[in-house]
């Protein structure tokens, strides 16, 4: 019940955020890798063993594949739609836990000007309008940072968060095994290996959850590594010097980085804020240290792979800008420190409405997305089409984007929806583009592997000789040959 009373305004923060971020946007919907935790947790529940090995499969998030498994018996409508409430629930979470703490560590008026760079990132708000699992993740560990700066060496608590941020994302398995070294001089030895089950559950969790699926406990690993050489993405040591940066810059933007600069050696150099200064370095630091490993690994060196240093540098840029007022009146530099921070309040200002022309743009990107999105779910559920999808195999698909969707909404398993091309002899079902906008809105990787090798069809169009046309609205049309619909 006191647990209760302390977190109800949080809570109830995190969803006026998420609710004003929701209403901002108008718009919502789950990416690739979500709509596949959901079809392989109804696979799960169904008695089916979900097929990662499906062609350009994401890596399996156990926590994001149990919520799935869980929210099955709602449907597959209803399912979406929870997921969704959860991810943008994150979104507040995120946002309220770095306001929690910069208030905790520095003061109030640094916590709110945190709170207001991260909720205004467009990396971060446009992978969190799709349901990405990235910010729950982040949302988790910023809470575990809270904790342990409202009480370091807390142990337990924190590192339940960080055991189910684990489960999302696996650096921050790297996270967990830190802070069970820094809790180790504070416990006797019973504590300490408490402490140690409970940061193994999670990599332990996600290997016997791999071997259990696929006999193979490392799925994870090298299911993910050989998607990212197919797909030809940057990977490998000798690029993250290169990519780091220029990722973090898209993320945070070269204004709050020079500032994160300045805020983290002004914190540093204020003793009574080193403490709070070195425990939010921290998580950036490790952070970039398993952004690194991701490149030793072959691994994809993705953007929202950084979102959680990127969380700090706004906290620094904060800092930069008003951690004067966590100091005491008399302090010698206080004066100066606030000076310089006016000016880059109004360097902020000046550049807000560009900032807001950029979220402008992600807003009107996201509404078109959703409506190509919307749009494909209303044809998998005309009856034609839904008749076909069951009589006639395989479902053909012009890339690999649409294949979790169309996998749930029609009850089809992944691997017997074949990215393009289609087979010269006319068999099957077709669902495929109508306009050239929903083509170019509907693409998964400009990279994505067509393994068949004959061309797509026009947008609009079926496949050659493909004449029976089912269904049609203004993003999607779906042709059927040589089975009934």
């Amino acid at each position: 019940m006191a647990l209760a009373r302390r977190a109800w305004p949080d809570a109830l923060a995190a969803l006026i955020v998420a609710a004003a971020v929701f209403a901002f946007f108008g718009h919502a919907f789950l990416n690739y890798d979500s709509f596949y935790a959901l079809v392989w947790g109804d696979d799960l529940a169904h008695g089916r063993t979900p097929q990662y090995d499906a062609p350009v499969a994401p890596t399996p998030h156990p926590l994001a594949t149990f919520l799935g498994l869980l929210l099955a018996p709602l449907g597959a409508a209803a399912s979406e739609t929870v997921f969704l409430i959860v991810v943008l629930i994150a979104i507040g979470a995120l946002v309220v836990g770095i306001f929690r703490l910069g208030q905790t560590i520095y003061s109030t008026p640094v916590g709110v000007l945190a709170s207001l760079i991260v909720v205004t990132r467009v990396p971060l708000l446009n992978f969190g309008i799709r349901g990405y699992v990235d910010l729950p993740t982040i949302a988790l560990v910023v809470w575990a940072a809270v904790l342990e700066a409202r009480r370091p060496r807390r142990g337990a608590a924190v590192m339940v968060l960080l055991v189910l941020a684990g489960l999302l994302r696996p650096e921050i398995w790297l996270f967990a095994a830190v802070y069970w070294l820094w809790c180790f001089p504070a416990r006797d030895w019973s504590g300490r290996l408490r402490l140690a089950a409970l940061a193994a559950a999670a990599p332990a969790l996600w290997l016997l959850s791999d071997w259990v699926v696929t006999g193979d406990p490392l799925w994870s690993l090298n299911g993910t590594t050989d998607l990212a050489a197919e797909l030809g993405r940057r990977t490998g040591l000798s690029a993250v010097p290169e990519v780091m940066p220029r990722r973090l810059g898209e993320i945070v933007r070269l204004e709050y980085l020079v500032a994160a600069v300045i805020g983290l050696a002004a914190g540093l150099a204020a003793t009574r804020l080193r403490r709070g200064t070195l425990l939010a370095l921290t998580v950036a630091a490790l952070n970039g240290v398993a952004f690194i490993v991701f490149g030793i690994a072959g691994l994809s060196l993705l953007g929202r792979y950084l979102f959680l240093a990127s969380t700090m540098i706004a906290l620094f840029a904060a800092v930069a800008a008003l951690g004067w007022t966590a100091l005491p009146r008399k302090t010698r530099f206080r004066r100066r420190w606030a000076l310089g921070g006016a000016v880059l309040i109004v360097g902020f200002l000046a550049l807000t409405p560009w900032q807001a022309d950029r979220l402008l743009d992600l807003r009107s990107d996201i509404a078109d997305r959703d409506r190509v999105a919307a749009d494909l779910h209303e044809l998998a559920d005309q009856p034609a089409v839904k008749r076909a999808a069951a009589a006639c195999s395989p479902l053909y698909v012009p890339n690999h984007r649409p294949v979790p969707d169309l996998a749930l909404w029609t009850d089809t398993r992944p691997k017997d929806i074949v990215a393009l091309p289609v087979n010269p002899a006319p068999d099957g079902l077709y669902v495929g583009p109508a306009t050239a906008e929903s083509e170019r809105l509907s693409v998964l990787d400009p990279r994505d592997p067509k393994p068949l090798g004959s061309r797509v069809p026009a947008p609009g169009d079926g496949p050659p000789n493909w004449e029976r046309e089912l269904g049609r609205n203004g993003s999607w049309v779906a042709f059927s040959a040589g089975c009934g619909g």
